[in-house]
């Protein structure tokens, strides 16, 4: 299993949209959904674990007291809704959102990352995938959109800018290439 160093965000939208669809195609939806809401809530994936089916059903935000630092997060699921309540509407009167075949209980962290694994082999993407990528690449892709490290550091609970951009893998090379390109 990759260790959190070596799990990379997804950097390019085709290799994103690859994997969805490949989560979509090759694994599951409860699958895909895991994903989707990884990506756009930034939330750990032992936070997603514990996420049950009447918290999501019908909102349009939840607040999740996340299990690694107690500190509690809203989450906005708007952009997502539409794909969140028809996956809801399949899953029936489970409990656990993200359900394990195997009694009532969630899927593991280990089935999480073995699903995230086998996506991104067949969407034939090479960096390293697990699932905290879904936390990187939440975290890549909002740096990238807004460029708000200080908003980012808050929403990912960091101690310091650097550690965020570390995190999120923003290497001294891609900033050299922002001074390149820049001009007042």
């Amino acid at each position: 299993m990759a260790t959190i160093k070596d799990v990379q965000p997804i950097r390019n939208k085709e290799d994103l949209d690859n994997m969805k669809w490949s989560l979509k195609r090759h694994c599951s939806e409860r699958d895909y959904i895991l994903f989707l809401l990884g990506i756009n809530s930034g939330l750990r994936v032992g936070d997603l674990l514990e996420l049950k089916a009447k918290q999501i059903s019908g909102k349009n935000e939840i607040t999740v007291k996340e299990g690694k630092t107690k500190k509690v997060r809203r989450i906005h699921l708007k952009q997502i809704r539409e794909e969140l309540e028809q996956y809801i509407h399949t899953i029936g009167n489970k409990e656990w959102l993200f359900p394990s075949r195997k009694g009532d209980k969630p899927i593991t962290r280990i089935q999480a990352y073995r699903q995230l694994n086998k996506a991104a082999e067949m969407a034939d993407i090479k960096t390293g995938i697990g699932t905290h990528t879904m936390r990187k690449t939440f975290g890549y892709w909002h740096y990238k959109q807004f460029r708000d490290v200080a908003k980012l550091q808050r929403i990912l609970n960091h101690s310091h800018p650097s550690i965020t951009l570390d995190y999120i893998g923003i290497t001294a090379e891609e900033i050299e290439k922002d001074f390149e390109m820049f001009k007042l």
